[in-house]
């Protein structure tokens, strides 16, 4: 099984890294710097489950012109239509593309570009991050993928996908409605997201101030009714592990949103705030606290763009 992965960051370098362990077929689609990195410094991983130095193959979007068997889509959400495009000519009638972006909405712009059957839905949770020189990092143990086929049937494709992360250190699971499994993430993540953007903290401390836990469990409460309106309530069991992931006390848990946000970096505050601040309207659910963490992310973004065109006219 020939595995592309879109980019070499944080989540596609770690799964990638973890594949080649076992001398899987991996070749990273990346950009010319990032290739240039990899070529004189390899794939570098630094984790608890063990760390990952090994030189790795490469193509330039210019350079894909043959199918690969699965194709793993780990970019960030404003990059998606570029991603599309690049893993075109990588695409064979039964290459399967596995994305592994936050949110939801992405679901529906692959399959109403690739085709519902090229596309398998997937979330994975693990916290990781890259470093100036390239490194990624691989923060706690957590380290497991869920996916399956949209149309929650047991496919040949899944098996063999999961044979192979069967092999790494990876916890690979297929879900028999991996929909579901990805609203339970995006409820677990949007909420997470919301709390550590306003406050610029940790879940520690968070729920080590006074007034913490409270704001905490409002924005879970939030977002799950505007999941269940969706049509996908949390289940009572993932609904009981977000709670004790959004509270454990002393946790140095944060989104990545967050820390882009504190980097001046762009983030993906519209594709996981914005969405269901507007989810919320449709149903009419009052969320006055995702509003207002969608609007202190839309105020850092004015700065953001205001800074990079004082600079360019600089």
């Amino acid at each position: 099984m020939r595995f592309l992965i879109l980019g070499a960051g944080a989540i596609g370098g770690y799964y990638g890294g973890r594949l080649l362990e076992t001398g899987a077929d991996v070749t990273f689609l990346v950009r010319e710097t990032r290739a240039s990195q990899l070529a004189e410094h390899g794939l570098v991983v630094k984790s608890a489950l063990g760390d990952i130095a090994r030189p790795v193959k490469t193509l330039l979007a210019e350079e894909a012109r043959e199918p690969f068997d699965v194709v793993l889509l780990s970019c960030k959400s404003y990059d998606l239509d570029g991603a599309i495009e690049a893993i075109r000519p990588a695409l064979g009638s039964g290459t399967a593309v596995l994305p592994l972006l936050n949110g939801i909405t992405h679901l529906t712009a692959l399959t109403e570009r690739l085709g519902e059957a090229q596309v398998i839905g997937g979330a994975c949770y693990i916290g990781v991050t890259l470093d100036p020189a390239g490194a990624i990092l691989h923060m706690g143990e957590m380290d497991r993928i869920t996916f399956g086929e949209l149309s929650k049937e047991r496919s040949q494709r899944c098996e063999a996908i999961a044979a192979a992360l069967a092999a790494t250190k990876v916890t690979a699971v297929i879900s028999d409605d991996i929909v579901q499994a990805m609203w339970e993430k995006f409820v677990m993540l949007a909420s997470l997201a919301a709390s550590t953007t306003l406050t610029r903290a940790n879940v520690g401390e968070i729920i080590a101030a006074r007034s913490g836990e409270w704001l905490m469990l409002s924005l879970l409460r939030e977002v799950e009714r505007i999941a269940a309106a969706e049509g996908h309530a949390p289940s009572p069991d993932a609904l009981e592990r977000t709670r004790k992931m959004l509270t454990a006390k002393g946790s140095t848990f944060s989104a990545s949103m967050m820390r882009d946000m504190i980097a001046g970096n762009r983030t993906e505050a519209d594709h996981i705030i914005g969405d269901l601040v507007r989810r919320a309207e449709k149903h009419a659910i009052a969320v006055p606290l995702l509003r207002a963490a969608l609007a202190n992310l839309e105020v850092q973004e004015a700065r953001r763009q205001a800074g990079q065109a004082l600079s360019a006219s600089n």
